[in-house]
C-alpha cells in the first residue's frame, strides 16, 4: 500500500466493491421500506410525495446496480438478500402497542428513509470526487443523481415537519366562546 493509503489497483477494486455493495444494500432496504410507506400510507396526504419518492428511490437503486455493472462489480447477493429482510424485521418493533402501528411509526419511517437518502447522496458525492480519474464513471449522470437526492431530502424534511407537528403538537386551545367538552 503507498503511503497516500490508496493502495494498488486491486486494493481499490475492492474497497469500490465492497463499497457498492455496502450502498446497494442500503438502496435495497430504502426501496423497500418506501414501497411499504406507500402502501400503508398512499391515500393519506403524504400519499403524493411518498409515490414520487419511492418511484425515485427504486430508480435510483437501478441506477447503482447498472453502475456495479459498469465498474465490473459483482453483487453480493446475501448482501441484498440480508438487507431486505433486514427491513421486513425492522417492522417488528416496540411501538408502545400490541398489535397495531404507532401513530409514530410514520415519522420513525420518515426519519430512516431520510437517513438512506443522505447516504445515497454520499455515495453520489464521493464517487463524483473520483470521477475525472474513473472514465467509467459519468459525471453527468452522477450529478443529476446526486441533485436528485437533494430534492428527496427537502422532501423528506417537508414531510417530517408534517408528521411532526401533526403527532406530537399540544392540542390548539379552546377559543373563547366555544363550548368546552365536559
Amino acid at each position: 500500500m503507498s503511503a497516500s493509503g490508496t493502495g494498488d489497483g486491486g486494493t481499490r477494486q475492492r474497497r469500490l466493491d465492497i463499497y457498492l455493495n455496502d450502498h446497494l444494500a442500503g438502496a435495497t432496504a430504502g426501496a423497500e421500506l418506501a414501497r411499504r410507506m406507500v402502501q400503508e400510507h398512499g391515500d393519506s396526504g403524504y400519499g403524493d410525495d411518498l409515490k414520487t419518492l419511492a418511484a425515485e428511490i427504486s430508480q435510483d437503486r437501478q441506477a447503482l446496480l447498472r453502475l456495479l455493472a459498469d465498474l465490473d462489480v459483482p453483487v453480493k447477493h446475501y448482501m441484498v438478500y440480508g438487507a431486505w429482510l433486514g427491513e421486513k424485521i425492522g417492522r417488528v418493533k416496540p411501538n408502545g402497542r400490541l398489535l397495531r402501528r404507532s401513530g409514530l411509526t410514520v415519522l420513525v419511517e420518515l426519519e430512516a428513509l431520510r437517513l438512506g437518502v443522505q447516504g445515497k447522496a454520499l455515495l453520489w458525492r464521493a464517487l463524483l470526487s473520483t470521477a475525472a480519474q474513473d472514465s467509467r464513471l459519468d459525471s453527468d449522470r452522477l450529478e443529476q443523481l446526486r441533485q436528485r437526492a437533494g430534492q428527496q431530502i427537502q422532501t423528506l424534511d417537508s414531510l417530517h415537519d408534517r408528521a411532526a407537528t401533526a403527532l406530537l403538537s399540544p392540542a390548539p386551545p379552546l377559543e373563547a366562546g366555544k363550548d368546552a367538552p365536559s
